[in-house]
């Protein structure tokens, strides 16, 4: 899989540093100079690790990490504090905001990328990035899915839905989150469209017996549930 990284710098010097070293490293790169940019960022493609400057115009670092913490949407996404700060306060501050992790100016490149594929591998985000179960596998490097085996057809909203459900088996999730997850935020369709969705996902299961590992949760939304 190819990480998708945020940086969130207003140097633009920096940013075109941080750019430069981070698609060498083959990783997918989104760019914000503030707060607000960032989040309106997200809301159309959610990073897999968000990089963070502390000072930032407007909205500060610690400010923007704290927003996105509150937010269920964007509280799972691993942030790095990268800052010109170095003192213990700054590094105890940091982290009772909610950052994973923490680098000072200057910085070495090398170390970050490290860092970063660090972070992805906590989140659960293995670098080729594959999920099982079931007999189910997605692979993300190739974008296929198979079943015990057979490589099958599926469209690129069922694969997205697929795998959010894949990755947390048993919790239920809502239409509305999963409209946020899959879709994105700042899509505009109704909660039905997850429906119509999760009948496609179903006859695309049913064949190997797994329809029923989708399952409705009246008045909730659905979870997938692996068989014993």
């Amino acid at each position: 899989m190819r990480l998708k990284i945020l940086i969130v710098e207003d140097e633009s010097e920096i940013r075109e540093l941080l750019r430069f070293s981070l698609e060498r490293a083959d990783f997918h790169v989104m760019e914000a100079e503030s707060g607000e940019a960032a989040i309106s960022l997200i809301a159309d493609t959610k990073p897999d690790v968000a990089v963070l400057d502390w000072m930032l115009p407007g909205m500060s670092g610690v400010a923007l990490a704290k927003r996105l913490q509150k937010d269920e949407f964007t509280s799972d996404i691993p942030l790095l504090m990268l800052t010109a700060k170095s003192e213990e306060a700054d590094l105890l501050a940091s982290f009772g905001a909610g950052f994973d992790d923490y680098m000072s100016k200057p910085f070495s490149p090398r170390e970050l990328i490290a860092r970063l594929h660090a972070l992805a591998r906590r989140s659960g985000l293995a670098d080729d990035d594959s999920l099982e179960g079931a007999g189910i596998r997605i692979d993300n490097t190739s974008h296929r899915v198979t079943i015990n085996g057979k490589a099958i057809e599926i469209g690129p909203t069922e694969y997205r839905l697929l795998e959010v459900l894949l990755r947390h088996p048993d919790r239920v999730f809502e239409r509305d989150q999963l409209l946020d997850r899959v879709w994105g935020r700042s899509t505009y369709i109704e909660t039905r469209t997850v429906d119509v969705h999760i009948l496609r996902l179903r006859k695309l299961l049913k064949p190997f017996g797994l329809d029923s590992a989708i399952q409705t949760v009246r008045s909730v939304g659905y979870r997938f549930s692996l068989p014993d």
